[in-house]
């Protein structure tokens, strides 16, 4: 029997991208042998210090509640929540299309039954050490020059696949094949073209 993959799924709930490609993550579980660890990642930590357009800046500078909420999350009621309140934060962000982060927070909390005093943990650095320490794990594995998602298939990371569909049945599997046998080659590095639309949730 074929050994099982393992693969390692970093994240920002905020991330449109993310959210599509972490959709189809859950797809290619349904159809091939993978194990999954959800991790945080921080858009907000990864721009700190960049110079921005105005309006990114303000949207980097209000994300931090969401990933500050998973980590003490994970921290108090054990990392397997990661994949839960993610879900249900994406939910909010990327289908229900709710801005408001401290709404979000407050929402995904109680679908998942969680306390909701956790919510406290957005407007606090108090848990950062363990975010920074999360986020570095993901882009020291890939380099400074990327965002999210990372994806490492049997420790081999990359960014990306970023995809603005999220394909079902054996399309997830096939394309978690082309990915994990690219990953196999060391000396793969890049592949890429223009993105000519954005993640589309239908």
């Amino acid at each position: 029997m074929a050994e099982r993959q393992h693969v390692d799924f970093w994240f920002d709930p905020i991330c449109p991208f993310a959210w599509a490609t972490s959709r189809w993550i859950k797809e290619v579980e349904k159809v091939r042998d993978i194990d999954v660890t959800w991790n945080v990642m921080s858009l907000s930590m990864l721009n700190e210090g960049r110079d921005l357009p105005e309006d990114y800046r303000a949207s980097m500078d209000s994300s931090w509640g969401p990933v500050r909420v998973i980590i003490k999350a994970a921290q108090e009621h054990g990392d397997e929540v990661k994949d839960s309140l993610y879900t249900a934060m994406g939910e909010l962000f990327h289908y229900e299309k709710i801005e408001d982060r401290d709404e979000v927070v407050a929402k995904a909390l109680e679908k998942v039954g969680l306390p909701a005093e956790l919510a406290e943990a957005a407007h606090t650095d108090a848990n950062d050490e363990a975010l920074r320490a999360s986020h570095e794990v993901g882009i020291n594995k890939v380099g400074q020059d990327v965002g999210t998602p990372i994806v490492a298939v049997d420790g081999v990371a990359f960014f990306g696949p970023v995809i603005t569909r999220v394909p079902t049945g054996e399309d997830a599997g096939k394309m978690f094949d082309a990915a994990a046998q690219l990953a196999s080659f060391p000396y793969f590095f890049e592949m890429k073209r223009t993105r000519s639309e954005s993640p589309v949730f239908d």
